[in-house]
């Protein structure tokens, strides 16, 4: 019998993590907590498509291991939004046709969300031109930022513009509280 060590919030809830050391953070979350918006893709990471946010910076769970995670905050694409009540990301990536077969799309959804903080918090890139200012971000340094999540069907134009777009909204709104 496996028993737990300790918990982990998961989409802001508490759960036992398992006490099995080999056990992956993608495999406890599919298997164990069925989460399953999170996908398995090439489970090298290579591919991004199990990108999930663990203090809400974005990670490969096919690369770490669950019980590395003990007290910390976990969000899945399950978290991002409902499919009544999307998100701006998702609502985005919707209108701009930023998915085609859908496989990557919960782990481009969760790496935009941390690239968007990450620009937020001023955090530059390798192609970031001038990084003592906050200018948007060109095309070229979102790619760049996205790099780790790969998609077969090759939407990355749509995806891209699909993040513009809500960087877009954001800086909008926030020039107009100002």
């Amino acid at each position: 019998m496996i028993s737990s060590i300790g918990d982990a919030v998961v989409n802001g809830f508490a759960h036992r993590l398992p006490s099995d050391p080999r056990r992956t953070l993608l495999d406890w979350l599919r298997e164990d907590l069925g989460l399953t918006g999170t996908k398995k893709g090439c489970d090298h990471g290579q591919c991004g498509a199990c990108t999930v946010l663990v203090e809400g910076r974005r990670i490969n769970s096919c690369l770490s291991l669950a019980q590395l995670h003990e007290g910390e905050s976990i969000e899945t694409i399950e978290a991002v939004g409902a499919s009544d009540d999307l998100s701006p990301l998702q609502r985005a990536f919707v209108a701009h046709d930023g998915f085609q077969c859908g496989y990557c799309t919960p782990g481009q959804i969760c790496s935009a969300k941390a690239l968007m903080q990450e620009l937020a918090d001023g955090w530059a890139s390798a192609v970031t031109p001038d990084i003592a200012q906050k200018p948007l971000p060109t095309r070229e340094e979102l790619a760049e930022r996205m790099s780790g999540n790969l998609c077969r069907c090759g939407a990355y134009a749509n995806i891209i513009a699909a993040i513009e777009d809500v960087i877009g909204q954001q800086s909008a709104t926030q020039e107009a509280s100002t």
